[in-house]
């Protein structure tokens, strides 16, 4: 029998070359003739993380989706020297007064006793609801509920006026007697003169303070050398104190200018303080003349501008004018010179500006806001970005107004 490979090897080799046939591969060990290529899947979380964020975008432009315009008004510097004449609450440049009284007191010694008849007096607000200027002469008398009469220190004239819009003035009244008892807190009155007449309810007064100064007796006194001494004292206390009160009393939209503020003081009665002591008094007024800013606003432009078509126009700084006259207003008229540099600002009316470019395409509503003299620039913002034209509800539009000079 011929001999075999494996004749000539030894049994023990044998026997091992036998095992490593048999035996499985090593796990984790591909053979060479075994391996295989690992098996891809989709990224499906890719996928649906990007359509997610497309998702969210699209809902944000949306969610933030709206039209605006940013409007900076037209402007004009303006500088002013000329004669105005306003009207008591009408025409075309009314004005009103606001008319402030303080007291101010100051205790010295002593020097004498002195015995006094003298009468109450104070200041009342005169109102008129007529519809008509109403003028009233010297020491008209005005009457108290209790039946007290005040007379009225000078002439008076009094605004046309209506119930809801009184025309008004601030008068001082002194009592008719002298003596303590007229010096009553607040009250009302009437003109007796007007009973039974329609006047006698348009026409009425009404005090904010108490009446002071009425007394009859012997009671300390000072020599006017000493109370001439402390006038100039008070003087300056009060001349400070009333201006800034006439400020705050000053309503919305109408404007205090410099120089129409009319100041004065007259000397009040002595009255005693602690024992051996006098009070000084002082009482200074403080008359305004007030105008609505609109009216005041067109006024000078029309003056001073070389182009201007009666536009609703505000004043930038009022500050910076200077009123002149020779007295505070006597009667429905006031003659005025007004000097310096200020600048007008055109009114923008927002809810016009909306309604004109609701609807509208962009180059459109551009065009349209160009003709307006109150527009000097317009920014015109859609959103989003592919939005084409402005909403046709003008409440979802919003309008904006810069200030010029920040603009530019």
């Amino acid at each position: 029998m011929p001999k075999t490979i494996n004749d000539i090897i030894p049994p023990s080799r044998r026997r091992a070359m036998e095992a490593d046939q048999v035996a499985p591969p090593p796990t984790g060990e591909p053979t060479s003739h075994s391996y295989s290529r690992p098996r891809r899947t989709f990224p499906w979380g890719l996928v649906i993380a990007i359509v997610v964020i497309l998702g969210v975008s699209i809902g944000a432009l949306y969610a933030f989706a709206g039209a605006r315009v940013e409007i900076t008004p037209s402007s004009s510097e303006a500088s002013i020297s000329g004669e105005f004449t306003a009207t008591a609450a009408a025409g075309e440049l009314p004005f009103e007064v606001v008319t402030v009284d303080k007291i101010a007191t100051q205790k010295v010694e002593a020097e004498s006793t002195e015995t006094v008849n003298d009468a109450a007096q104070g200041t009342i607000t005169v109102s008129n609801t007529s519809g008509e200027p109403q003028d009233f002469v010297k020491n008209t008398r005005f009457q108290t509920s209790d039946g007290l009469i005040f007379k009225a220190q000078g002439p008076i004239s009094i605004p046309s006026g209506t119930a809801e819009r009184p025309g008004t003035v601030n008068i001082t009244v002194y009592a008719e007697s002298p003596g303590d008892r007229y010096n009553v807190g607040p009250t009302t009155f009437t003109l007796p003169g007007l009973a039974g007449s329609d006047l006698g309810t348009q026409v009425t007064g009404k005090s904010t303070e108490a009446m002071s100064g009425g007394f009859s007796g012997t009671r300390p006194s000072v020599s006017q050398a000493t109370r001439d001494e402390q006038y100039p004292k008070l003087e300056a206390a009060l001349k400070n104190d009333v201006e800034e009160a006439v400020k705050a009393q000053i309503p919305q939209g109408y404007v205090l200018l410099p120089g129409a503020t009319f100041v004065s003081f007259s000397p009040q009665p002595d009255t005693s303080s602690a024992a051996g002591s006098v009070e000084v008094r002082l009482k200074g007024t403080a008359t305004a003349v007030i105008f609505p800013e609109d009216a005041l606003a067109q006024a000078i432009a029309y003056k001073s501008l070389g182009v201007y078509a009666g536009e609703p126009v505000t004043l930038g700084d009022a500050g910076s004018l200077n009123l002149s006259a020779t007295e505070a207003p006597v009667g429905n008229d006031f003659a005025f010179s007004l000097t310096g540099e200020t600048e007008i600002l055109w009114t923008v009316d927002t809810e016009r500006i909306g309604g004109a470019v609701a609807g509208k395409k962009r180059d459109a509503a551009q065009v349209i806001l160009a003709g307006y003299p109150e527009v000097e620039r317009a920014v015109l913002v859609l959103r989003p970005f592919w939005a084409g034209s402005f909403p046709s509800d003008p409440s979802e539009i919003e309008v904006s107004v810069t200030n010029p000079k920040a603009a530019r």
